[in-house]
């Protein structure tokens, strides 16, 4: 079944899984940039704000085409201009990178006890906050994945 995350990327469970573990260093930077930036930005935008890096155009463009056949950034036609958007929140991209890692585990409420036991106070109370604001038919979408 596919999470609420994939049906929004419109990707499915496999491929988004092994594409979410495969972003190298410079698709995290230019998927920052995009997160960062409350509207679309074109590839001079984005190279404009990787400060720390020197980039040809045509590696930032190569990169942003990458991410969006991924399905990790959405573009638009703006004149002659590509604009690029994230396809979805930083906190959905790390949701799956979670859940990712729970697939590899053969025991799912172990790792998450572990986890549990390995956050600070303020993140434990944010989770136990968090599962109590489910509804009680939420419950059985947890369980199912969507």
């Amino acid at each position: 079944m596919r999470t609420k995350v994939q049906t929004l990327l419109n990707v499915d469970s496999a491929g988004y899984s092994n594409d979410v573990n495969r972003l190298g260093e410079l698709e995290r930077a230019i998927m920052d940039v995009l997160w960062e930036s409350p509207e679309p930005l074109t590839v001079r935008q984005v190279s404009g704000r990787l400060t720390e890096r020197d980039l040809a155009h045509t590696t930032v463009m190569t990169v942003l085409d990458r991410l969006a056949k991924k399905g990790f950034a959405r573009r638009d036609r703006n004149g002659r201009a590509w604009r690029y958007h994230a396809a979805a929140t930083r906190e959905a991209y790390v949701t799956e990178l979670m859940l990712s890692a729970l697939e590899q585990t053969g025991d799912r409420h172990a790792a998450l006890a572990r986890f549990a036991r390995s956050v600070s106070e303020t993140e434990a109370t944010a989770l136990r906050r968090a599962l109590e604001a489910l509804g009680p038919g939420e419950d059985s979408l947890r369980a199912t994945g969507e």
